[in-house]
């Protein structure tokens, strides 16, 4: 595994995810909706909004693109990190995971 370096600061994140193609998402994993959201970073495909798809109730499961505003509302409240591998030239490696900060 490559080196792993933690991101907190907000420009590095996005540009991380920019560089990736990737867009910030939150999932609603509580039973109750609402109450526990789990963030997530989608890539490709996943990234791009369907404005066609049917609306689903909530907490139907799936994930919802927010704005990055939104999400690091949440990873800054619950004091999280973003942890990713060291860029190496000439390859855009999306390993990451979203950890606790130490």
């Amino acid at each position: 595994m490559a080196d792993i370096i933690e991101l907190t600061e907000h420009e590095d994140i996005r540009n991380w995810a920019a560089a990736r193609m990737g867009a910030p998402a939150i999932i609603d994993a509580s039973a109750e909706g609402g109450t526990q959201p789990v963030l997530r970073i989608v890539f490709d495909q996943a990234a791009y909004q369907d404005q066609d798809r049917a609306e689903r109730p909530q907490n139907a499961g799936g994930f919802e693109l927010v704005e990055w505003d939104d999400w690091f509302k949440i990873f800054d409240d619950a004091g999280l990190a973003l942890l990713v591998a060291r860029e190496t030239p000439g390859r855009k490696d999306s390993f990451h995971e979203i950890v606790r900060r130490a």
